[in-house]
């Protein structure tokens, strides 16, 4: 039984944004795409996922400190008795594979609703033959030991799974495909601001058990693409256009996440100067869309015998590195 701000390496009274920063950091080194071959990696991944299932969870943290639940999320027990959810009830419960398939399982996650309280009767129930009382009828206290209010039963285990998506996948939200460990299929929305690292809950995807099913819990990785990257909410591109596209000026294709656009390059450009495109970037959490930010490079033609005429004699006199001291 962990205790989970251990696990991550930060202290109880770290911030939600320590704890996110502390486990994208952990779960980078600890992936398996990045450990093959190593199951106590695998194995550490899951401890780090699940206790960030229990310390990104308001109401889990705040149980967690206040000694009610254990770092495997399972009600903390009276009178030294056992250990409420048990086994694979809690965190930590079923180990799963690691599957090639775009969408990984691993170790079970965090008991997704737990077990509010440990009924002392059914304790007692056990060594007594009933449950109203010590001898089988009210005593003088009324309905005797047995008389406690029962607390709901655990839910089943909470399951880690990660979703690679693609880069313009997530920049434009479509809808994701992914098949859980039961085989069944969901088309999940990916939400606005989506970054690597974030995670999802799917209410009641995860294991079975006597309170019902426990949650999936998704992390999302969003795959580099090879020439998009992301800036904030924006899209950078570097486009590469002709000399005398730059001298003349010129329209000039130029992609982005949703498709093809025309793109005026104005006479005169020079390398590095930045055109914006609105509205092309990433969606903000506000609904809100990112630009995509289009910087021309331009591309001189290697030993051109016609270019190298073109310029024979030409010699620009401006000091071009004088402001850099040079």
């Amino acid at each position: 039984m962990a205790d989970p701000y251990s696990t991550l390496g930060v202290a109880r009274s770290a911030t939600e944004k320590d704890i996110k920063s502390a486990y994208r950091k952990l779960a980078k080194e600890l992936h398996p795409d990045k450990n093959t071959g190593n199951p106590k990696a695998t194995e550490r991944f899951s401890q780090v996922t699940n206790a960030y299932d229990l310390l990104s969870d308001k109401d889990k943290r705040a149980r967690f400190d206040r000694g009610e639940i254990d770092g495997d999320g399972n009600p903390t027990a009276p009178f030294g008795f056992g250990g409420g959810g048990g086994g694979s009830a809690g965190f930590g419960g079923a180990q799963r594979g690691y599957r090639h398939d775009g969408f990984e399982g691993f170790g079970g996650g965090g008991n997704a609703g737990g077990s509010e309280g440990i009924d002392i009767g059914d304790i007692f129930e056990g060594l007594f033959g009933g449950r109203g009382g010590m001898g089988g009828g009210a005593g003088p206290g009324g309905a005797g030991m047995g008389g406690g209010r029962r607390g709901p039963p655990p839910k089943g285990a909470n399951v880690a799974y990660r979703l690679s998506v693609p880069f313009i996948d997530a920049a434009t939200r479509a809808p994701q495909r992914i098949t859980l460990s039961d085989g069944k299929t969901i088309d999940l929305k990916l939400p606005a601001g989506v970054e690597s690292g974030q995670q999802m809950r799917l209410g009641g995807k995860g294991e079975q058990g006597a309170g019902g099913f426990g949650d999936a819990i998704v992390t999302i990785e969003i795959e580099p693409h090879p020439f998009y990257t992301r800036d904030g909410d924006n899209i950078r591109l570097d486009l590469p256009v002709s000399l005398d596209e730059a001298i003349h000026g010129a329209k000039v294709k130029a992609p982005t996440v949703d498709g093809v656009v025309m793109l005026t390059v104005a006479p005169g450009s020079t390398s590095g100067k930045a055109l914006r495109l609105k509205g092309r970037g990433f969606t903000r959490k506000n609904g809100e869309r990112g630009d995509q930010l289009v910087t021309l490079q331009i591309d001189l033609p290697a030993d051109d015998d016609d270019l190298k005429a073109r310029l024979e004699g030409w010699h620009d006199g401006r000091d071009l590195r004088g402001k850099l001291g040079v």
